[in-house]
């Protein structure tokens, strides 16, 4: 799936919707998206895995992003230019903590496996 300059394309997999739209919640606080999260299922099917994708327009970032929580650790891909790409990792390690598990760079496009968990400041003690 190719994206346009500027776009970064978000996959998150097997996770619930409310921990996809904690993670796109906080992405649509700093960019632009397509907002096709909205006509998406509510729940993901037991036994089938699920993708929630949206893409999000990096050349403007209108805010700062804040901690949110997370019910389990999240699998994210990012896909677009390389630095529009690093410039969402770094909005998403505001958030939550975040370790990067993979990374495939091409010619024009990065694609960026991250693992997202609820940062270790918003844990009960």
């Amino acid at each position: 799936m190719s994206t346009t300059a500027g776009q970064v394309l978000v996959a998150l997999s097997g996770i619930s919707r409310d921990d996809a739209e904690a993670v796109f919640g906080v992405l649509r606080t700093c960019y632009r998206s397509d907002d096709a999260f909205a006509d998406l299922p509510q729940d993901a099917t037991e036994g089938r895995p699920t993708v929630w994708t949206s893409t999000f327009e990096v050349a403007d970032t209108r805010g700062e992003p804040r901690p949110a929580s997370l019910t389990a650790p999240v699998t994210a891909e990012l896909q677009g230019g390389p630095s529009q790409v690093r410039q969402m990792a770094d909005v998403l390690s505001h958030a939550f903590e975040v370790r990067q598990q993979g990374v495939v760079a091409g010619d024009e496009e990065q694609e960026v496996r991250l693992r997202l968990s609820t940062s270790s400041d918003l844990r009960p003690l």
